[in-house]
């Protein structure tokens, strides 16, 4: 069985268990970047409440305003608040460039904007690829622990370089680039009611391909 198969197989019997839905809470562009980065080492409750601290509607504007110090306090609840304000101000001196307009960012390429996210200070390749994903409608693959342990209990010879394996999602689902949130939030899902560290077989959709590896 090919990698394209394996990974095209996952999806569509992914796809048929759980049906199509809307994953990421939000569809404010800018509120997605800054979940994005809220929610590195943490849960989305816990960003929740951190976004409900931040001045509402929640605008690049408002954001800027706060000082370093206070913005940290605001988000205290997501964890590593310190280092967290410091990457959303780092975020917003990249996005003030375009005048906090995410539609200037229509006319670039995926690769042009990924390599400008993963130069700002805090954003590393999930973050880039959940930021070009959900909010600048630009789908680029995201990988992360969920994708990885799910395509390697079944079957898939994942590389280790977070690269080639994005790249490999890309090739073999890029008929499908629309659905590229519904790909990665569909993944956590199953990783969270299923494939835990340790699984939870009963009722799995893949359980018939499923090598449970580290059980």
């Amino acid at each position: 069985m090919s990698d394209q198969f394996i990974i095209q197989d996952v999806f569509k019997k992914l796809e048929e268990h759980y049906g199509y839905f809307d994953w990421w809470p939000s569809h404010n562009p800018f509120e997605v970047m800054v979940g994005a980065i809220l929610v590195q080492n943490t849960n989305w409750k816990n960003v929740d409440k951190a976004l409900g601290n931040l001045p509402q509607p929640l605008n690049a504007e408002a954001i800027e305003s706060i000082d370093q110090e206070q913005l940290a306090a605001l988000i205290r609840p997501s964890g590593y608040y310190n280092q967290k304000a410091i990457k959303l101000k780092a975020l917003l001196a990249w996005f003030k460039q375009y005048d906090y307009d995410d539609s200037r960012l229509i006319p670039f390429s995926v690769d042009a904007l990924r390599k400008e996210l993963l130069e700002i200070k805090g954003v590393g390749n999930e973050t880039a690829d959940v930021i070009l994903t959900y909010s600048l409608n630009k789908p680029s693959f995201v990988i992360d622990a969920y994708a990885r342990r799910i395509f390697e209990r079944y079957g898939l010879d994942v590389p280790k370089s977070y690269d080639q394996f994005r790249m490999l999602a890309d090739n073999a689902m890029k008929h499908e680039k629309h659905k590229y949130d519904y790909f990665h939030g569909v993944l956590v899902e199953h990783g969270q009611q299923f494939c835990n560290k340790k699984p939870k077989c009963d009722g799995c959709p893949l359980s018939d391909r499923c090598r449970r590896i580290g059980v």
